[in-house]
């Protein structure tokens, strides 16, 4: 039975993600450079770096063979670290580039196809930085460039069928707080059972209520 993949998948949203899908009886597989489970019971664990694209297409094709082509993949790996416009090198840019953003290209070529050819599927990715920050610049661009990724895997793929979003987290996750990570893992489940005619490709969380948005 075909079900969730989570890339990326940490003690924050992706356990909480993985968890919400789970509650549904989706199968669960995680992807993660640890290779672990998150302390969950029932899901699958495999390992791989988001930045290696032969470890990520492996990891991707040992989850379809044994679930099948899924039925929503979750983007959720980043690199989040603080750096000026003149603190960061070039490798350092092209290192967070890499997980925050042609990772996600990479997993989208390689499992979105499949989707189409079947006519459903779901592809989100974890965003944030609504606003860019001149103390986050590697993690401002990024983000920028997921909302423009999105655009273009719709362009490329929504027509066939696949529901191409990104949740955008607007502040620091945390248990208990306006960020909790499984308020948040509402809106990936939301964006999942959206009717096509409705799909919304952006879910922003900024940890207001509706009444004071």
């Amino acid at each position: 039975m075909p079900g969730a993949v989570l890339i990326g998948a940490g003690p924050g949203i992706g356990r909480s993600v993985a968890r919400r899908f789970a509650r549904e009886g989706l199968p669960v597989a995680l992807v993660s450079r640890t290779g672990g489970a998150l302390g969950l019971d029932g899901v699958r664990a495999y390992q791989a770096d988001s930045a290696d694209e032969t470890a990520l297409r492996a990891a991707l094709d040992a989850v379809v063979g044994q679930l099948g082509t899924p039925d929503v993949v979750v983007y959720n790996a980043a690199i989040i670290r603080p750096d000026s416009p003149g603190d960061a090198t070039v490798r350092a840019h092209l290192d967070a580039w890499a997980v925050n953003v042609v990772g996600a290209l990479i997993a989208a070529a390689h499992v979105a196809p499949a989707m189409a050819r079947r006519g459903t599927g779901t592809f989100i990715i974890t965003g944030g930085m609504p606003e860019p920050k001149a103390e986050y610049v590697s993690l401002s661009l990024g983000k920028s460039g997921v909302r423009t990724l999105v655009a273009l895997l719709d362009q490329e793929y929504g027509p066939s069928g696949v529901h191409v979003a990104t949740v955008t987290v607007a502040g620091p996750v945390a248990p208990g707080t306006d960020f909790d990570p499984d308020d948040i893992a509402e809106h990936y489940w939301a964006l999942h059972t959206q009717p096509r005619a409705r799909w919304d490709h952006e879910i922003l969380h900024s940890g207001l209520s509706a009444a004071d948005q």
